[in-house]
């Protein structure tokens, strides 16, 4: 990224998420990125529905070469929601502030200090991330981190305490640790690249990073940019089997070979409801919608300013894709 006196970059925050440093600090923010080689301005999001989304799509179709997400997981939700279905797309950049930064965490970007955030754009680093598309009823949206499908029935009763705590990140994707006792199994139909399942089915997550829930081992092998999804189906499961499968979670991944769990890698995903329950679909922590849906991962599709010196080696493909070529085509003897 060297600096070009035309580069521009637009930031788009939300005022109203968690946290009001994004304001206090806006002008320290502008400024790291002017000192990056962008004229920087910035756009705060109104009520209005899609605000973000609506912005960055003008902002990418004006010329912008950076847009700046500052906010929670819902605002560059949207931002990738504008910006996902053109043809040129701006790279992004996220600073998190809201009250769910999963992505942030996915990025390795600070995630108390927004200024620190923005200045990781001076390390030069970035990364070409998958994003996930959804084709229904003729239209596409799109969301950058999971998709979580379930159904919870209506009836409320008390939890223990220590569920609680066992659940948390589940709690956290269905918003309440006490509905978790009420999913309701829903027997549906599960097609991905290499076969299909039908059955009842406890709970689907499609996941594209590692960052689910602040637990970086339920899909503990994810990779950000491999044009694969990872696919988590919990079979129809009581409340001992789930209990059992959030454990072997939280102890380093091994819930990959329980016997009530599909564990797959895969570019494709569509997801038919058998019968007339309703599939819900959570995407980066909102409600979007009711399954039959269509799932498509969109390899390297958009480039996000991160922290590569931060990631483990096998978060990405690319840099030992690009090795391994280099190596084989030093064996091939060009004379």
């Amino acid at each position: 990224m060297t600096s070009h006196a035309n580069m521009r970059a637009r930031i788009i925050y939300n005022p109203t998420s968690g946290r009001e440093a994004i304001k206090r600090e806006m002008l320290d923010i502008l400024q790291v990125y002017e000192s990056a080689g962008y004229e920087t301005s910035a756009f705060a999001t109104t009520p209005e529905p899609m605000s973000a989304a609506i912005e960055a799509r003008r902002a990418a179709e004006a010329g912008f070469d950076l847009i700046v997400a500052a906010g929670g997981d819902g605002t560059i939700n949207e931002v990738v929601n504008g910006l996902a279905q053109l043809d040129k797309r701006p790279m992004m950049a996220v600073i998190p502030a809201g009250t769910t930064n999963d992505y942030a965490r996915a990025l390795k970007l600070p995630r108390d200090e927004p200024l620190e955030s923005a200045k990781v754009i001076l390390q030069n680093e970035t990364i070409k991330m998958d994003i996930g598309k959804i084709d229904q009823y003729g239209q596409s949206k799109y969301f950058m981190n999971i998709a979580a499908l379930g159904t919870i029935s209506e009836v409320t009763y008390a939890v223990p305490s220590l569920m609680k705590s066992l659940y948390g990140y589940l709690a956290y994707l269905v918003k309440g640790a006490e509905l978790i006792t009420r999913i309701k199994p829903v027997n549906a139909k599960v097609v991905y690249d290499e076969g299909e399942y039908s059955g009842k089915i406890s709970m689907i997550f499609l996941a594209l990073t590692n960052s689910v829930g602040g637990f970086e081992s339920i899909v503990p092998d994810a990779k950000l940019d491999d044009g694969k999804f990872t696919l988590l189906i919990i079979k129809e499961s009581n409340l001992a089997q789930i209990l059992q499968i959030v454990a072997q979670m939280l102890n380093g991944g091994k819930h990959v070979d329980n016997p009530q769990l599909i564990y797959k890698k895969t570019n494709k995903v569509e997801i038919i409801p058998l019968d007339d329950d309703r599939l819900k679909v959570n995407l980066d922590g909102e409600y979007g919608g009711d399954a039959p849906m269509l799932f498509t991962d969109l390899q390297q599709h958009i480039e996000f300013i991160a922290n590569r010196s931060g990631m483990p080696e096998a978060a990405t493909v690319s840099d030992r894709t690009k090795q391994q070529l280099m190596a084989d085509v030093e064996k091939l003897d060009v004379k």
